[in-house]
């Protein structure tokens, strides 16, 4: 059960921070995982990759992360370590895991002892060769790439996708300079694979990625609360998947435009000036006045929910001499409530979902499909 919960922790956290991927799966009974070691992230990949039923246990150095109090709970409960010395009595501290062993568990260690600084995987020790013959169980070899990107060493955290591949077993018997060619070909065919994406997300996350992303959701949102009758949210949930770590900046731009939009269409229908307004009904307007002149500018509040275009709301709004600051005010909590729950809601997605990303296009094609139904739906419910 606590195997299940830390690999439950951990694929959450890396998840949010950009994914996880797992290639291969650890052989039945015991084993010893020899893995390359770049980031203080690399415990978290393998406690998030690697079976549960395996119960993995961590070597972790012992004049580090057992050094003090705090540190000595975090290792130990949540991510299943135990001290290794690196000062004389190392040997001992493994052999003690042999039981563990042979009771069909895993213990990973990390034989270049420290995290590499360049990227290249240094000699391996012995320890981990001489733990796997003791205790009669494989040695397999384990690459992780990504996590020298999402925490490098000395560096801070970032968003980034953890790979973890698990290679085919080796004998016990196998010398440290093979154990260690067998994780350096496992890391560099792991580092070169391409990531499963498409070309659409990959030409939308380059402008939503950027300052033009910002002026794009800005612009579409003002003119949707004018005229445009594509609701911002679609934009929203085309970019915010592509590029989920701009998901806040992005609905906030959307938001900000939305707001300045709807401010321009109260003032124009103030002054007379009538803009086309598709896709809207003589009954979609009839319903906002009647709820404008007993709410006033607190009627927005039911925009989010009722299927009437914002654009409705704020060309009435200025018709019905509404106030352009108690509209400003209720407008930005109205529209805020609901352009912030589906920025973030989709960005949550992009982030769950990047498996899926290679499929971006046909996520596209159903979005469209969905936003036609759902939009024709609407307008008929309102004729």
């Amino acid at each position: 059960m606590a195997a299940l919960l830390r690999r439950a922790l951990w694929w959450t956290l890396l998840t949010l921070t950009g994914g996880v991927e797992r290639r291969g799966r650890l052989p039945r009974g015991g084993c010893v995982v020899v893995a390359n070691h770049s980031s203080h992230a690399d415990t978290a990949a393998l406690l998030a990759a690697l079976d549960a039923r395996h119960s993995p246990a961590i070597g972790a150095a012992a004049d580090y992360w057992f050094a003090s109090p705090w540190r000595r709970r975090i290792c130990s409960r949540l991510a299943a370590g135990f001290p290794v010395r690196r000062t004389g009595g190392g040997m001992d501290d493994l052999l003690s895991r042999a039981d563990d062993l042979r009771a069909g568990r895993a213990v990973v260690l990390f034989p270049e002892g420290t995290r590499a600084r360049d990227g290249e995987l240094g000699s391996f020790h012995r320890g981990a060769l001489v733990l796997a013959e003791h205790a009669g169980v494989p040695v397999v070899p384990v690459a992780i790439a990504g996590t020298d990107r999402l925490l490098p060493k000395h560096g801070r955290l970032r968003p980034a996708l953890v790979r973890v591949a698990v290679g085919a077993p080796l004998p016990a018997s196998v010398t440290p300079d093979e154990a260690r060619d067998a994780v350096a070909a496992l890391h560099r065919r792991t580092t070169e694979e391409p990531l499963a994406d498409s070309a659409a997300r990959k030409r939308i996350a380059a402008v939503a990625g950027s300052r033009w992303g910002l002026l794009a959701g800005f612009l579409w949102a003002c003119a949707e609360a004018l005229s445009w009758p594509l609701m911002p949210e679609l934009f929203l949930a085309v970019v915010c998947v592509a590029v989920p770590r701009r998901a806040l900046k992005l609905s906030l731009a959307a938001l900000a435009g939305s707001l300045a939009g709807g401010l321009l269409a109260l003032q124009l229908a103030a002054t007379g000036v009538q803009l086309p307004q598709p896709l809207t009904t003589d009954r979609m307007r009839a319903e906002v006045r009647q709820e404008l002149s007993v709410e006033s500018a607190a009627a927005v509040r039911h925009q989010p929910w009722n299927g009437i275009p914002f654009k409705v709301y704020a060309r009435e709004a200025g018709r019905a001499d509404i106030a352009p600051a108690d509209w400003l005010a209720r407008s930005a909590l109205s529209r805020g409530s609901r352009t912030l729950t589906v920025g973030l809601a989709f960005g949550a997605f992009g982030f769950l979902a990047h498996r899926l990303r290679r499929h971006y296009a046909r996520g596209l094609a159903l979005l469209g499909a969905g936003f036609t139904a759902g939009l024709t739906l609407i307008v008929t419910g309102w004729s």
